[in-house]
């Protein structure tokens, strides 16, 4: 007779996971309670004095973790993070993990959370998922009182001569709701304000989002935000922040979100969970004084970047550790055995079915990524993260493939076994790190001409054939040179579901042109935004989103959320 075992949700997990006060947690890494500005009793963020205090001490070695192009079937990249960082406390290292914060938009809508799953995850799971401790809300404060200050400006007489049809600052929410990708606003005569063309981003796609995760202090925060542009005068002239002399203003309500949160894993492993940008659309990043922190204060430092390595690690190789001086000592590259049959060809459905041609064909986009890794200078290890409905054929598969060219796997069971799961992964990578000797590089210049740095990723990093740029996007590039914006980095929002800008060409496409269609300048971020194929920076929700199973009991626990 077979009986079927009910497995727990991962809030259920969650639940009944026994934490312990934030003030014990931060004790592991040196920190005392005046250190800490608590949320609560497991919540805290680390204090300005402290941020200063802890620069003094060495860096720790810093782990990236990254994946293959995801799919509908999860990489569960986010669990891996956690369990790797369980795993070298396990071992008896002093660990930190450096995250994001989930975003309500994929929360409420498909993609779920990023508090990591199962035996693995930060907690409180459900408040990290949901309003945690404001920073993603003052974000979206301080976008849309710029957006309010711009428009009584032009109100008030319109001293900057903005032109209004070129004001490229969007509002901004955190959910996903299509209908305000494009809206008009100013309506109702005069005293309503002068009507115009608007539209809304996610928070997460906010430059200032971006600015938040890549200041340095709370002052380089402040200079970053006076330099953002707004939009442009009647002579087509940049007029940023710093023009409508409002960068104080948007400091003040960003002063307690720059401060990085500290967590706890289920194992009590510390966890600073701060910032979340989109790699998709975004430079997909946790914040660097996050990153910085967390390595000033342990000796090894698991911090993840958003989806596929193609965006998210691209973007922290060549955005993050340009700026922050950030050097990472490996990568993990996370890939499922469901996940490559589907780049395979194997749809969602069949993916329970074993099936090792698929598996073998779905290789070569896990093999692409890890090329990419390399071509850095730095080492990549793969981490198998199991399925229950792995087989053993194919877990042995995917190992040969691996082995045969001179990949370093580990097969990862966290999301069941917590940092145990984690142990041969966290092996491996001591071990890589240990006898390693290249020097990390990115793979263009900032000298490069904006054409040529994207020119180098779509060829080095994506394995495409060529760029093609819009009539906009050549006239953009013309003007963001005349305005010495040249030197900076590029951020490319394409989809990430494809190593091409096409969501529909799995695995690992070649001969494949990306399509630039516009730019988007991010001088306080300090990246120049590359928008390809059909990307948007507002999603919309799914025929059946998350929300749909989301309650809250008598006691005010949370119900359905994952």
């Amino acid at each position: 007779m077979n009986i079927k075992v009910k497995v727990k949700s991962d809030i259920e997990i969650a639940q009944a996971a026994e934490m312990k006060p934030i003030i014990q947690i931060a004790e592991k890494v040196g920190l005392t309670e005046d250190d800490l500005e608590q949320y609560g009793k497991y919540k805290a963020k680390l204090s300005s004095d402290t941020l200063k205090r802890i620069q003094s001490n060495e860096n720790g070695k810093i782990i990236l973790v990254t994946a293959i192009n995801p799919t509908p079937a999860g990489e569960g990249k986010s669990t891996v993070t956690v369990g790797l960082g369980d795993a070298f406390a396990q071992l008896g290292k002093k660990v930190m993990i450096a995250m994001r914060e989930p975003s309500l938009g994929p929360t409420m809508g498909i993609k779920g959370g990023a508090a990591g799953g199962g035996y693995s995850q930060v907690l409180p799971m459900d408040e990290i998922n949901l309003h945690f401790t404001g920073d993603i809300h003052a974000i979206t404060t301080a976008n849309n009182a710029l957006a309010a200050l711009i428009d009584n400006h032009i109100q008030q007489g319109n001293e900057l001569q903005i032109d209004q049809r070129r004001i490229v600052w969007k509002r901004a929410l955190d959910l996903n709701d299509r209908a305000l990708r494009k809206v008009v606003i100013g309506l109702g005569g005069p005293l309503q304000g002068v009507p115009r063309e608007d539209a809304f981003d996610i928070t997460v796609a906010s430059e200032i989002m971006a600015v938040l995760c890549l200041a340095h202090s709370l002052e380089d925060l402040r200079r970053r935000l006076s330099e953002m542009v707004i939009g442009y005068n009647v002579s087509k002239m940049p007029i940023t922040v710093a023009d409508l002399g409002v960068e104080g203003a948007l400091a003040l309500l960003l002063k307690d979100a720059v401060k990085p949160n500290l967590v706890q894993t289920i194992e009590h492993t510390p966890a600073l969970v701060h910032g979340g940008p989109f790699a998709n659309i975004a430079h997909g990043c946790n914040s660097l004084i996050a990153t910085n922190a967390a390595s000033k204060l342990a000796d090894f430092v698991i911090t993840e970047a958003g989806f596929g390595a193609d965006l998210g690690a691209e973007k922290f190789l060549h955005i993050k550790a340009r700026n922050g001086e950030v050097k990472p000592e490996a990568v993990v590259v996370v890939a499922t055995i469901r996940a490559l049959k589907m780049h395979g060809g194997v749809v969602k459905q069949d993916l329970s079915k074993e099936n090792v041609h698929a598996l073998t064909i779905g290789f070569e986009n896990l093999k692409k990524h890890v090329e990419t890794i390399k071509s850095f200078g730095l080492p990549a290890v793969v981490a198998i993260n199991k399925f229950v409905s792995d087989t053993d054929l194919e877990v042995q598969t995917l190992l040969e493939l691996c082995e045969k060219e001179a990949i370093p796997v580990a097969l990862t069971e966290v999301w069941e076994k917590g940092g145990k799961g984690g142990i041969a992964l966290a092996e491996e990578l001591l071990s890589v790190i240990e006898n390693h000797n290249e020097t990390f590089a990115p793979l263009y210049d900032l000298s490069d001409s904006i054409e040529d740095k994207i020119r180098t990723i779509v060829q080095k990093v994506y394995g495409g054939k060529d760029v093609e740029f819009s009539s906009k996007a050549k006239k953009q590039i013309e003007d963001f040179n005349s305005f010495g914006w040249g030197n900076l980095p590029i951020c490319m929002a394409k989809t990430q579901y494809s190593l091409s800008d096409d969501a529909k060409l799995l695995g690992r496409p070649t001969d494949f042109v990306v399509s630039v269609r516009e730019l988007k300048p991010s001088i306080g971020a300090g990246f120049i935004v590359a928008l390809t194929g059909d990307v948007m920076t507002m999603p919309g929700l799914p025929k059946h989103p998350a929300a749909l199973k989301m309650d809250v009991d008598e006691k005010g626990n949370a119900i359905g959320l994952f």
